[in-house]
Protein backbone atom coordinates (compact mmCIF):
# COMPACT_ATOMS: atom_id res chain seq x y z
CA UNK A 1 0.00 0.00 0.00
CA UNK A 2 1.16 3.61 -0.82
CA UNK A 3 2.26 6.00 1.86
CA UNK A 4 0.31 9.03 0.76
CA UNK A 5 2.19 11.17 2.96
CA UNK A 6 5.37 9.81 2.30
CA UNK A 7 4.52 10.05 -1.70
CA UNK A 8 3.85 12.99 -1.59
CA UNK A 9 7.27 14.40 -0.04
CA UNK A 10 8.92 12.12 -2.20
CA UNK A 11 6.89 13.78 -5.29
CA UNK A 12 8.02 17.53 -3.93
CA UNK A 13 11.60 16.39 -3.57
CA UNK A 14 11.61 15.37 -7.13
CA UNK A 15 10.01 18.58 -8.43
CA UNK A 16 12.68 20.99 -6.38
CA UNK A 17 15.63 18.96 -7.96
CA UNK A 18 13.79 19.90 -11.04
CA UNK A 19 13.74 23.48 -10.34
CA UNK A 20 10.30 24.29 -9.14
CA UNK A 21 10.55 26.74 -6.74
CA UNK A 22 7.13 25.40 -4.83
CA UNK A 23 4.97 22.40 -5.12
CA UNK A 24 2.14 22.22 -3.56
CA UNK A 25 -1.09 19.66 -3.27
CA UNK A 26 -4.56 20.19 -3.23
CA UNK A 27 -7.45 17.38 -3.32
CA UNK A 28 -9.54 17.39 -6.69
CA UNK A 29 -13.07 18.61 -6.33
CA UNK A 30 -15.36 20.82 -7.70
CA UNK A 31 -14.25 24.49 -7.37
CA UNK A 32 -17.68 25.65 -6.75
CA UNK A 33 -16.81 29.53 -5.47
CA UNK A 34 -14.42 30.04 -7.77
CA UNK A 35 -16.79 28.60 -10.56
CA UNK A 36 -19.25 31.05 -9.67
CA UNK A 37 -16.94 34.18 -9.54
CA UNK A 38 -15.51 32.96 -12.87
CA UNK A 39 -19.18 32.67 -14.09
CA UNK A 40 -19.68 36.35 -12.99
CA UNK A 41 -16.41 37.15 -14.71
CA UNK A 42 -17.31 35.90 -18.37
CA UNK A 43 -21.15 37.43 -18.16
CA UNK A 44 -19.58 40.56 -17.68
CA UNK A 45 -18.00 40.60 -20.94
CA UNK A 46 -14.71 40.90 -19.33
CA UNK A 47 -12.70 38.26 -21.09
CA UNK A 48 -12.59 40.77 -24.10
CA UNK A 49 -11.68 38.85 -27.23
CA UNK A 50 -11.00 35.58 -25.24
CA UNK A 51 -13.89 33.49 -26.34
CA UNK A 52 -11.83 30.08 -25.54
CA UNK A 53 -12.72 30.72 -21.55
CA UNK A 54 -16.26 30.25 -22.03
CA UNK A 55 -16.57 27.60 -24.13
CA UNK A 56 -14.66 24.95 -21.67
CA UNK A 57 -16.03 26.32 -18.63
CA UNK A 58 -17.28 23.07 -16.63
CA UNK A 59 -13.96 21.85 -17.65
CA UNK A 60 -12.28 24.65 -15.39
CA UNK A 61 -14.34 24.06 -12.90
CA UNK A 62 -14.68 20.13 -12.44
CA UNK A 63 -10.94 18.28 -12.93
CA UNK A 64 -13.09 15.29 -13.07
CA UNK A 65 -13.51 16.66 -16.34
CA UNK A 66 -10.43 16.90 -17.46
CA UNK A 67 -8.89 13.51 -16.12
CA UNK A 68 -11.79 11.28 -15.19
CA UNK A 69 -10.77 9.37 -11.40
CA UNK A 70 -8.50 12.49 -11.03
CA UNK A 71 -7.69 12.57 -7.00
CA UNK A 72 -4.99 14.99 -6.32
CA UNK A 73 -4.08 18.43 -8.22
CA UNK A 74 -0.16 18.85 -8.13
CA UNK A 75 0.81 22.71 -8.39
CA UNK A 76 4.30 24.01 -9.39
CA UNK A 77 5.91 27.09 -9.58
CA UNK A 78 9.05 28.38 -10.68
CA UNK A 79 10.74 31.90 -10.21
CA UNK A 80 11.55 34.00 -13.17
CA UNK A 81 12.49 37.73 -11.75
CA UNK A 82 15.71 38.56 -12.92
CA UNK A 83 17.13 42.03 -11.35
CA UNK A 84 17.74 43.99 -14.76
CA UNK A 85 15.76 46.87 -15.79
CA UNK A 86 14.50 48.56 -18.49
CA UNK A 87 16.41 51.80 -19.68
CA UNK A 88 14.05 54.83 -18.92
CA UNK A 89 12.92 55.69 -22.04
CA UNK A 90 13.03 52.28 -24.07
CA UNK A 91 9.87 50.78 -25.26
CA UNK A 92 8.94 47.99 -22.64
CA UNK A 93 8.21 44.07 -22.45
CA UNK A 94 7.12 42.45 -20.35
CA UNK A 95 9.51 40.50 -17.73
CA UNK A 96 7.74 37.28 -17.72
CA UNK A 97 8.80 37.09 -21.85
CA UNK A 98 12.46 38.00 -21.68
CA UNK A 99 13.72 34.42 -21.61
CA UNK A 100 12.56 31.77 -23.16
CA UNK A 101 9.19 30.58 -23.69
CA UNK A 102 7.91 29.40 -20.18
CA UNK A 103 5.33 26.99 -21.66
CA UNK A 104 8.39 24.61 -23.08
CA UNK A 105 10.57 24.87 -19.98
CA UNK A 106 7.84 23.74 -17.29
CA UNK A 107 5.89 22.04 -19.60
CA UNK A 108 9.59 19.46 -20.28
CA UNK A 109 9.99 19.68 -16.51
CA UNK A 110 6.56 18.43 -15.96
CA UNK A 111 6.62 15.35 -17.56
CA UNK A 112 9.43 14.15 -16.05
CA UNK A 113 7.28 15.07 -12.72
CA UNK A 114 4.64 12.69 -14.62
CA UNK A 115 6.54 9.53 -15.72
CA UNK A 116 7.92 9.58 -12.13
CA UNK A 117 4.62 9.75 -10.39
CA UNK A 118 3.03 7.17 -13.11
CA UNK A 119 6.02 4.82 -11.98
CA UNK A 120 5.76 5.42 -8.29
CA UNK A 121 2.08 4.52 -8.58
CA UNK A 122 1.15 1.59 -11.25
CA UNK A 123 -1.90 2.18 -12.74
CA UNK A 124 -2.58 5.68 -11.87
CA UNK A 125 -2.46 8.45 -15.37
CA UNK A 126 -1.45 12.06 -14.99
CA UNK A 127 -2.08 14.97 -16.97
CA UNK A 128 -0.21 18.27 -16.88
CA UNK A 129 -0.97 21.76 -18.52
CA UNK A 130 1.26 25.22 -18.25
CA UNK A 131 -1.34 27.72 -18.77
CA UNK A 132 -2.68 25.74 -21.67
CA UNK A 133 -6.24 23.71 -20.76
CA UNK A 134 -8.88 23.90 -19.28
CA UNK A 135 -7.56 24.23 -15.57
CA UNK A 136 -7.88 27.47 -13.15
CA UNK A 137 -4.41 27.40 -12.02
CA UNK A 138 -3.99 30.14 -9.64
CA UNK A 139 -7.32 29.01 -7.82
CA UNK A 140 -5.30 25.73 -7.56
CA UNK A 141 -2.40 27.18 -6.62
CA UNK A 142 -4.03 28.88 -3.54
CA UNK A 143 -5.67 25.53 -2.47
CA UNK A 144 -2.55 23.85 -2.61
CA UNK A 145 -1.09 26.59 -0.01
CA UNK A 146 1.94 28.00 -2.91
CA UNK A 147 0.04 31.56 -2.18
CA UNK A 148 -3.09 33.60 -2.77
CA UNK A 149 -4.39 35.34 -5.47
CA UNK A 150 -3.92 39.20 -5.12
CA UNK A 151 -6.12 42.05 -6.07
CA UNK A 152 -4.58 42.37 -9.08
CA UNK A 153 -6.00 38.70 -9.60
CA UNK A 154 -1.73 37.53 -10.47
CA UNK A 155 -0.67 35.15 -7.83
CA UNK A 156 1.77 36.26 -4.92
CA UNK A 157 4.04 33.89 -2.82
CA UNK A 158 5.89 34.68 0.57
CA UNK A 159 8.98 33.81 -1.16
CA UNK A 160 9.03 35.27 -4.53
CA UNK A 161 6.45 37.39 -4.69
CA UNK A 162 4.30 37.15 -7.90
CA UNK A 163 7.30 36.50 -10.14
CA UNK A 164 6.21 33.00 -10.72
CA UNK A 165 5.38 30.43 -13.48
CA UNK A 166 2.43 27.85 -12.75
CA UNK A 167 2.07 24.23 -13.83
CA UNK A 168 -0.57 22.13 -12.57
CA UNK A 169 -0.26 17.94 -13.09
CA UNK A 170 -3.70 16.18 -12.41
CA UNK A 171 -3.30 12.64 -11.32
CA UNK A 172 -5.24 10.08 -10.02
CA UNK A 173 -2.82 8.91 -7.52
CA UNK A 174 -3.90 9.72 -3.92
CA UNK A 175 -1.43 12.33 -2.48
CA UNK A 176 -1.54 14.30 0.98
CA UNK A 177 -3.05 17.72 0.05
CA UNK A 178 -1.56 20.64 1.54
CA UNK A 179 -3.35 23.49 3.86
CA UNK A 180 -4.94 25.97 1.53
CA UNK A 181 -3.05 29.87 1.46
CA UNK A 182 -4.38 33.14 3.42
CA UNK A 183 -4.98 36.26 1.22
CA UNK A 184 -2.14 38.35 2.75
CA UNK A 185 -2.58 40.98 0.48
CA UNK A 186 -4.74 43.71 4.24
CA UNK A 187 -5.76 46.55 3.03
CA UNK A 188 -3.43 47.40 0.40
CA UNK A 189 -4.34 48.97 -2.44
CA UNK A 190 -1.26 50.11 -4.81
CA UNK A 191 -1.64 47.78 -8.11
CA UNK A 192 -5.10 48.55 -8.21
CA UNK A 193 -4.13 52.78 -8.09
CA UNK A 194 -1.60 52.19 -9.90
CA UNK A 195 -3.07 50.33 -13.01
CA UNK A 196 -3.15 53.40 -15.70
CA UNK A 197 -6.20 52.25 -17.56
CA UNK A 198 -8.67 51.12 -14.56
CA UNK A 199 -8.67 48.07 -15.40
CA UNK A 200 -8.61 46.53 -11.76
CA UNK A 201 -12.57 47.21 -11.44
CA UNK A 202 -12.90 45.81 -8.28
CA UNK A 203 -10.26 44.01 -5.90
CA UNK A 204 -9.56 40.40 -7.24
CA UNK A 205 -11.02 41.38 -10.63
CA UNK A 206 -9.74 42.38 -13.69
CA UNK A 207 -11.18 44.02 -17.63
CA UNK A 208 -9.20 42.10 -19.85
CA UNK A 209 -10.66 44.53 -22.37
CA UNK A 210 -8.81 47.57 -20.43
CA UNK A 211 -5.70 45.84 -19.42
CA UNK A 212 -2.56 46.91 -20.95
CA UNK A 213 -1.25 43.23 -20.94
CA UNK A 214 -4.66 41.89 -22.79
CA UNK A 215 -4.35 44.80 -25.57
CA UNK A 216 -0.93 44.41 -26.44
CA UNK A 217 -1.15 40.55 -26.55
CA UNK A 218 -4.37 38.80 -26.93
CA UNK A 219 -6.33 41.75 -28.49
CA UNK A 220 -6.83 41.06 -32.29
CA UNK A 221 -7.55 44.13 -34.88
CA UNK A 222 -6.38 48.22 -33.72
CA UNK A 223 -5.99 48.98 -30.32
CA UNK A 224 -9.45 50.86 -29.01
CA UNK A 225 -8.56 54.74 -29.32
CA UNK A 226 -9.17 55.34 -25.59
CA UNK A 227 -6.54 53.03 -24.56
CA UNK A 228 -3.90 53.71 -27.81
CA UNK A 229 -2.54 56.53 -26.12
CA UNK A 230 -1.93 55.05 -22.46
CA UNK A 231 0.18 52.39 -23.38
CA UNK A 232 3.25 54.21 -21.13
CA UNK A 233 5.97 52.30 -22.86
CA UNK A 234 4.54 48.95 -22.98
CA UNK A 235 4.73 47.21 -25.91
CA UNK A 236 4.09 43.49 -24.70
CA UNK A 237 2.42 42.38 -21.92
CA UNK A 238 2.51 45.09 -18.41
CA UNK A 239 4.44 44.60 -14.89
CA UNK A 240 2.59 48.04 -13.92
CA UNK A 241 0.67 46.18 -11.15
CA UNK A 242 3.45 43.82 -10.30
CA UNK A 243 6.01 46.27 -10.17
CA UNK A 244 4.46 48.34 -7.04
CA UNK A 245 3.34 44.82 -5.32
CA UNK A 246 5.04 45.14 -1.88
CA UNK A 247 5.60 41.79 -1.48
CA UNK A 248 7.46 42.02 -4.81
CA UNK A 249 9.16 44.65 -3.15
CA UNK A 250 10.62 42.23 -0.40
CA UNK A 251 10.58 39.17 -1.71
CA UNK A 252 12.29 39.22 -5.42
CA UNK A 253 14.99 36.90 -5.39
CA UNK A 254 17.03 36.35 -8.75
CA UNK A 255 15.88 32.84 -10.34
CA UNK A 256 18.40 30.11 -11.17
CA UNK A 257 16.98 28.97 -14.47
CA UNK A 258 18.92 30.08 -17.29
CA UNK A 259 16.45 29.85 -19.79
CA UNK A 260 14.97 32.82 -17.91
CA UNK A 261 17.79 35.05 -18.04
CA UNK A 262 17.32 38.23 -20.74
CA UNK A 263 17.48 37.11 -24.60
CA UNK A 264 19.52 39.97 -26.56
CA UNK A 265 17.16 43.38 -27.30
CA UNK A 266 14.92 42.57 -24.58
CA UNK A 267 15.50 45.08 -22.30
CA UNK A 268 15.82 47.56 -24.71
CA UNK A 269 13.84 46.35 -27.81
CA UNK A 270 15.02 48.30 -31.34
CA UNK A 271 11.25 49.03 -32.72
CA UNK A 272 12.71 50.13 -36.22
CA UNK A 273 14.49 46.10 -36.03
CA UNK A 274 10.69 45.12 -35.13
CA UNK A 275 8.53 47.15 -37.52
CA UNK A 276 10.83 46.35 -40.34
CA UNK A 277 10.45 42.00 -39.50
CA UNK A 278 7.82 40.54 -41.79
CA UNK A 279 6.20 37.21 -40.15
CA UNK A 280 8.94 34.93 -41.10
CA UNK A 281 11.47 37.00 -39.92
CA UNK A 282 9.53 37.66 -36.92
CA UNK A 283 9.28 34.14 -36.06
CA UNK A 284 13.21 33.33 -36.65
CA UNK A 285 14.11 36.29 -34.45
CA UNK A 286 11.77 35.58 -32.08
CA UNK A 287 11.89 31.65 -31.83
CA UNK A 288 10.49 30.13 -28.54
CA UNK A 289 9.70 33.64 -27.08
CA UNK A 290 6.57 34.58 -25.56
CA UNK A 291 6.37 37.57 -28.16
CA UNK A 292 5.27 34.97 -30.76
CA UNK A 293 1.99 35.43 -29.66
CA UNK A 294 1.33 38.38 -30.81
CA UNK A 295 3.06 37.99 -33.88
CA UNK A 296 4.70 40.39 -36.11
CA UNK A 297 1.60 42.66 -37.01
CA UNK A 298 0.53 42.54 -33.71
CA UNK A 299 4.44 43.93 -32.24
CA UNK A 300 4.24 46.97 -35.08
CA UNK A 301 0.07 48.04 -33.74
CA UNK A 302 1.53 47.98 -30.34
CA UNK A 303 4.76 50.19 -31.39
CA UNK A 304 2.49 52.39 -33.48
CA UNK A 305 0.35 52.65 -30.68
CA UNK A 306 3.03 53.67 -28.54
CA UNK A 307 3.90 56.43 -30.98
CA UNK A 308 0.83 58.11 -31.47
CA UNK A 309 0.66 58.20 -27.69
CA UNK A 310 4.01 59.74 -27.27
CA UNK A 311 3.56 62.51 -30.32
CA UNK A 312 0.00 62.88 -28.81
CA UNK A 313 1.48 63.25 -25.30
CA UNK A 314 4.14 65.78 -26.72
CA UNK A 315 1.66 68.23 -27.89
CA UNK A 316 -0.49 68.76 -25.33
CA UNK A 317 -1.17 72.17 -23.56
Amino acid sequence: MVNNRSLAEDLKTRCKELGFVHVGIARAEELLEEGARLNAWLRNGFAGGMGWMGKREQERVDPGRVLPGVRSIVVVAMNYYTPASHSPEALKISRYAWGDDYHEVLGSRLTHVASWLENAVPGSSSRWYVDTGPVMEKAWAQRSGIGWIGKHATLITTTHGSWVFLGVLLTTAELMPDEPALDRCGTCTLCIEACPTKAIVDPYVVDARRCISYLTIEHRGELPAEFAGQLHGWIFGCDICQDVCPWNAKHSTETSEPAFSPREGMLNPDSAEIEDLDEVEFKARFRKSPLLRTRAEGMRRNIRAQQHGAGRAAHDP
